[in-house]
């Protein structure tokens, strides 16, 4: 079983908040992490899932159900199902704030972003604190070892092809889990997306996202998206802000500062998730990948989600370009003025440009790291860190865990 680091972060925030939310997209693990949490958890717990009608109608009276497990840890599974929860739970946790009762907890699990949880969850502000768990790391993946059953036998190769929703990396081979990813965006189409009150046409959708996939990690121009599809630039921001409330991508923005210079402006749309991304696009070996114009791309977003992945929410991500060529592909912000300037390369040899040195200068960055597909760690010039991810991966959680922030 490979063990999430997000495991420890979630018991931390119980022990200091009254409710927990766990967000993120279907089949990515919460599920497996909340039950291990309620097994290990004294004095017990109680697990419902609010897309089963048998554990819905337990909460047919919800203030009698809950009372009746005061001091035990409750976990509500898909709770966006039924949002008028949350007004419960607010009631719940200031009674139990009045009679003193600090015990009882209360897990909350939901398929979508942290923005569209909130927006149902007002009411729980001051008493709730959010958790994103994503897709498994390469750190996460590396850790857990390996077996030799498998057909891509590089984790980290694996887990770039196949990406990181368990059933996905765990499959034996490649076509098996290929298959599981196109099943698993079928379904989203046909089922979750409407299930969220999202209304929109499936097969339009559909098709945005595959041209995502092939725009991966380019400038957005909602325009150009909907010339191709006939629609709206409207429509096109819309289609968007689904794939993006649902955490099936990152929208990378730019960085902005008062610095004089003409920076771009347009974000930098990623499919979150690398073996999602080649599904899309119909990639189903390594050579598939390797030949294919997106492998760059590719590669940059399956390192950037890994580096974002380990900061735990304590880093802002951002990328910086201007007109005039200073680029850097991502910028995390650990606090204000305190910022390191990130490139990434495939190559194991990797050269950086005077466009990265440019950017780092510009946003004042206190470290500059190149992150390169090698295996081994070495300086270059002008104060550069080129290093493996796994390594980078590292640097950022240290920074985080050391008080860096």
């Amino acid at each position: 079983m490979i063990r999430r680091e997000t495991l420890e972060l979630v018991r931390s925030r119980l022990t200091r908040f009254d409710s927990v939310a766990l967000v993120g997209p279907r089949q990515v693990g919460k599920t497996t992490l909340a039950r291990k949490i309620a097994d290990e958890w004294t004095p017990g717990a109680r697990y419902l899932d609010l897309e089963n009608p048998m554990d819905r109608r337990l909460l047919d009276d919800p203030v009698a159900y809950l009372s009746s497990h005061a001091g035990q840890l409750i976990v509500l599974d898909e709770i966006q199902r039924v949002p008028e929860l949350f007004q419960v739970l607010r009631g719940q946790i200031d009674e139990r704030r009045r009679m003193g009762d600090r015990g009882g907890k209360f897990l909350i699990l939901g398929s979508a972003s942290m923005d569209l949880l909130r927006q149902t969850s007002e009411s729980l502000a001051g008493r709730i604190s959010y958790v994103e768990l994503g897709s498994l790391s390469a750190r996460e993946v590396v850790l857990a070892g390996e077996d030799g059953k498998f057909e891509v036998s590089s984790p980290l190769d694996r887990l770039w092809l196949q990406g990181g929703f368990p059933l996905s990396y765990l499959c034996d081979n490649a076509s098996d889990s290929l298959q599981w990813r196109l099943d698993f965006i079928q379904t989203y189409l046909e089922r979750d997306v409407p299930q969220f009150g999202l209304q929109v046409a499936t097969e339009q959708l559909a098709r945005f996202w595959r041209m995502l996939a092939n725009d991966q990690g380019e400038l957005f121009n909602a325009e150009r998206f909907a010339r191709s599809l006939g629609v709206s630039g409207h429509t096109i921001k819309r289609y968007l802000d689904i794939l993006d409330k649902l955490l099936l991508v990152r929208i990378l923005e730019p960085w902005y500062t008062n610095t004089g210079k003409r920076l771009v402006k347009s974000p930098r749309p990623f499919i979150r998730d690398s073996g999602i991304l080649h599904a899309l696009l119909n990639l189903r070996t390594m050579d598939d990948v390797r030949s294919h114009s997106v492998v760059g791309k590719s590669w940059e977003g399956f390192v950037i989600e890994n580096l974002i992945s380990v900061s735990n929410g304590r880093a802002r991500a951002y990328f910086y370009r201007t007109s005039a060529g200073a680029e850097a592909d991502l910028i995390l912000e650990f606090a204000p003025g305190k910022c390191w300037a990130i490139e990434v390369k495939l190559s194991s040899a990797p050269t950086v440009d005077r466009g990265f040195h440019n950017a780092a200068d510009d946003v004042g960055a206190e470290r500059r790291i190149l992150v390169h597909k090698g295996k081994e760690r070495f300086p270059m010039r002008g104060g550069i860190e080129a290093m493996p991810l796994l390594e980078a991966m590292n640097e950022v959680s240290a920074a985080v865990q050391g008080g860096y922030t």
